[in-house]
Formats: C-alpha cells, sequence, structure tokens
C-alpha cells in the first residue's frame, strides 16, 4: 500500500473493541514514534502509556475516549524543546504531534484504529497520573481495534477542502 493509499484509509475511531492491543504491535507503534523527527532533534516527547483498568478509569477523569483499550498521553518536555531565537517560538508541542503523527499512521498500517484527540483536562491528568511540572500534556492518542464499519478511504473527495482553497504558490 502507498502512503497516500495509508493516510487515506486512516480515520478518527470513536468505536473500539475491548481486544488489547498486543505488545509487539504496540512497541511498533512506540518505535514510529521514537524516529519521529523533531526540531533539531532534541526529542521532547515523553509518552504515558496507560492499559490498565485502574489507569483507564483515572484518565476517564480527564478526558472521553471511547473505551479504547491502549491510551498514550503524549507530553512534551519543555526542558529540552527548541526555541526559535526570533520570536521564542517553543516547538515542543510541533515535536510531539509529529510523534503522535507517525504511531497514528504506524497504528493504521498494523490494521488498528486511532483518536487523536485535544480536549481533555491536562491539570486532572498532570495530578492523577502524578506529571512533572516541566513535562506539558500535548494530546492523547486513542488505540485500539474498530468496533464498527471502518470509514471510506474515498471520503476525502467529499470531507476535505480542494487543493485550490489551501495551497499557494509563491504568494497568498
Amino acid at each position: 500500500m502507498s502512503y497516500l493509499e495509508l493516510a487515506k484509509k486512516r480515520y478518527s475511531a470513536r468505536n473500539f473493541t475491548e481486544r488489547s492491543v498486543e505488545s509487539k504491535d504496540l512497541e511498533m507503534i512506540l518505535e514510529a514514534g521514537r524516529v519521529a523527527p523533531t526540531a533539531s532533534n532534541n526529542q521532547p516527547q515523553r509518552l504515558l502509556v496507560i492499559q490498565s483498568e485502574e489507569g483507564l478509569n483515572k484518565l476517564r477523569r480527564a478526558a472521553r475516549f471511547f473505551k479504547a483499550p491502549t491510551m498514550i498521553v503524549v507530553c512534551a518536555d519543555k526542558r529540552e524543546a527548541w526555541v526559535r531565537e526570533y520570536d521564542q517560538k517553543d516547538t515542543s508541542d510541533i515535536d510531539a504531534s509529529i510523534v503522535t503523527d507517525h504511531m497514528m499512521m504506524a497504528a493504521t498500517d498494523l490494521g488498528l484504529n486511532t483518536l487523536w484527540m485535544t480536549w481533555f483536562n491536562p491539570a486532572v491528568i498532570k495530578k492523577e497520573f502524578k506529571i512533572p511540572s516541566h513535562l506539558e500534556p500535548i494530546n492523547l492518542l486513542a488505540i485500539g481495534y474498530n468496533g464498527a464499519d471502518p470509514k471510506s478511504s474515498d471520503r476525502h473527495s467529499e470531507t476535505r477542502k480542494p487543493l485550490s482553497e489551501t495551497v499557494f504558490f509563491e504568494n497568498f
């Protein structure tokens, strides 16, 4: 399958089965995140994998994740972020997002479904999981097996803006 076919296959799943993610698949997903590019190769990402019922119950206090059996809290270590000198833009959130995307696509390639979430209460997550102050929860990645009919790869022609609305050459 080409990369474009894989990208079109991926969608935000909101219905997961109870089937656990196999450890070999999780390891592959985490490795895809490890090799993701980050600004200046600083690698500020810190990943908290949650699979136990106790951990998932704690996470439910902060987010709704549709009963996914594996959750990854993607954090950024602010002490290791590359900062753009011109405006002091801290790129740790961008790095964490690239890592998340790599893991999401690896999961899709393995036949798993994902949901990338930014709707959560970071204060609750920090408290429940004892996340140190220098780490910022950036997003959550739900991973599991699909509990509903998969969405069509052809949906993009109807749900995405055409390139002519989002791509500009030389100036706007």
